[in-house]
């Protein structure tokens, strides 16, 4: 979402028998007068089983949503043992938000909730330590 003037947006479990778990995430515009927007995309599952899939970009590509900042944002499933691996570029950083689950990052370990900023790296190695591991990656300016 892309929120302007005059927007209001509230989030909540539309459900009344199952349980929600959310993540709310902000990212700062990398400029001001962006006409307000709204776009909403679900990820398959399998799209994310074992790898990161891009779901966020400044530029829309490989399906992903379009963010108004240089960031992309990656989402990954694993399960107990399975590793995943993102370069980054030089000068670029990382953030690591766990979801669910738990892994170790660079020999540092993260469990549900946790999230890492990394810097100076040339990658981001990932590796769960339990199955059904949800995360998300930002790489960033």
């Amino acid at each position: 979402m892309s929120a302007g003037t005059g927007i209001r947006h509230s989030e909540f479990n539309h459900s009344k028998t199952e349980p929600v778990h959310f993540l709310q995430i902000w990212v700062m515009p990398d400029r001001q007068g962006i006409a307000p927007r709204y776009e909403q995309k679900t990820f398959p599952d399998a799209e994310k089983r074992g790898r990161l899939r891009l779901v966020g970009s400044s530029d829309g590509r490989d399906g992903s949503v379009v963010i108004h900042q240089d960031v992309e944002l990656l989402a990954a499933l694993l399960t107990a043992g399975e590793r995943v691996t993102h370069a980054l570029a030089a000068g670029r950083k990382g953030w690591i938000q766990v979801i669910r689950g738990a892994v170790a990052l660079h020999g540092h370990d993260l469990a549900a909730g946790d999230g890492a900023a990394v810097a100076d790296e040339s990658d981001l190695s990932i590796t769960a330590k339990v199955d059904n591991t949800e995360l998300l990656v930002f790489d960033l300016p």
